[in-house]
């Protein structure tokens, strides 16, 4: 009896802990679980703020963009997916570099889009029609994202960056915190982050290690459950 009376009362400090860990983590989330959903549009506002003039309305996209300082690359997001032409979150490229470096255009797959000297690559989402609560901002137009769209969002806990998923290995990433690295306990240099994925590039005649302007390397990533280190092409750049 004594023993029962023991397991029972285990059990119960167990619960009672766990209720307590779980009431403390929705606490610190803002009273939502969705830790990176929150906490992403939070670091993305301090992103744009920082960016400053290089965050520009994209009338072409209906949207907004933010541009890399040598203007070789933009990320891209709608305001409005049923007015997007192409795509709805997307990258645009310069696409000399890679031509430079043995590009053939024709041979990428369908999903990149070649125009004006500039490849595009991304995903649309929806053709739904968006609305905003007051002004139609670049925030309130990544905020979307969130709402809709969440699972195109994610978080680099090695690089401590949050990231937005273009598709095909493509995306977009930020510092959580542009002052303090948690990982490294430094000042971040890498605030925002272009990432392309190699593969495409180099089946269509890139030589990845003559692309100037762009970093070949690994990057450690999780897939399958596992971490695994991929090649990318990345454009990393300090905002401050």
């Amino acid at each position: 009896m004594k023993k029962n009376s023991k397991l029972i009362w285990g059990i119960l400090i167990g619960v009672v802990i766990l209720a307590s860990i779980i009431f403390v983590f929705l606490r610190a989330a803002g009273g939502s679980i969705d830790v990176v959903g929150t906490g992403s549009a939070a670091s993305f506002e301090k992103i744009l703020t920082a960016s400053n003039d290089r965050v520009r309305v994209d009338e072409k996209n209906v949207g907004w963009s933010l541009e890399a300082p040598d203007g070789s690359v933009r990320f891209i997001w709608s305001g409005d997916y049923s007015k997007s032409p192409l795509y709805d979150i997307m990258l645009e490229i310069d696409e000399e570099p890679f031509i430079q470096a043995g590009l053939d255009v024709s041979k990428l797959p369908e999903y990149y889009n070649a125009s004006e000297g500039m490849l595009t690559v991304g995903v649309k989402l929806s053709n739904d029609k968006l609305t905003h609560e007051g002004d139609s901002t670049p925030l309130a137009g990544y905020k979307q994202i969130v709402e809709n769209d969440r699972k195109t969002l994610g978080y680099h806990m090695a690089l401590d960056h949050y990231n937005v998923s273009l598709g095909n290995g493509n995306m977009f990433e930020w510092a959580k915190d542009m002052q303090v690295n948690e990982v490294t306990k430094e000042k971040q240099d890498k605030d925002i982050v272009f990432v392309l994925n190699p593969e495409p590039l180099i089946a269509a005649g890139v030589d990845p290690e003559k692309v100037e302007g762009w970093v070949y390397t690994t990057v450690n990533v999780e897939m399958n459950g596992k971490a695994q280190d991929v090649y990318k092409f990345l454009k990393p750049v300090d905002l401050e």
